[in-house]
């Protein structure tokens, strides 16, 4: 039985975390600040975003507190609230390539046809 602090956590990792991991340009992003932290003007100049757009996925990032934005007079610069968050990723990434080729494996096996072909030469 999973208890309710647990569902809780759980709700709200599925809810924000997720949530804000779900755009490809936020994951683009993270792995950006990850290298060194940038303004939002270099941010989307280096990933091809609108200045409004970049501006936008920082928000949700901030506001989940994954990025973190330090103000220098008129200037914000935006830095990775955590680099553990990249390990993670880069986890998640294996799960993913590792659950991609399992899947062409299988679809390699299978012959397209739906049916697992055997090996009749012995």
């Amino acid at each position: 039985m999973v208890s309710r602090p647990l569902a809780q956590e759980l709700s709200e990792l599925q809810a924000d975390f997720c949530f804000a991991l779900s755009d490809p340009s936020r994951l683009l992003i993270i792995y950006t600040l990850g290298e060194h932290p940038h303004n939002v003007t270099d941010l989307a100049a280096a990933l091809g975003l609108a200045q409004p757009t970049a501006s936008r996925h920082l928000k949700i990032l901030r506001d989940r507190g994954l990025v973190s934005a330090i103000r220098q007079g008129t200037s914000v610069t935006y830095h990775l609230a955590d680099a553990r968050l990249l390990a993670a990723l880069d986890l998640l990434r294996t799960v993913m390539r590792d659950r991609l080729a399992h899947k062409a494996d299988l679809m390699v096996k299978t012959g397209r046809t739906g049916h697992l072909m055997t090996d009749s030469s012995g």
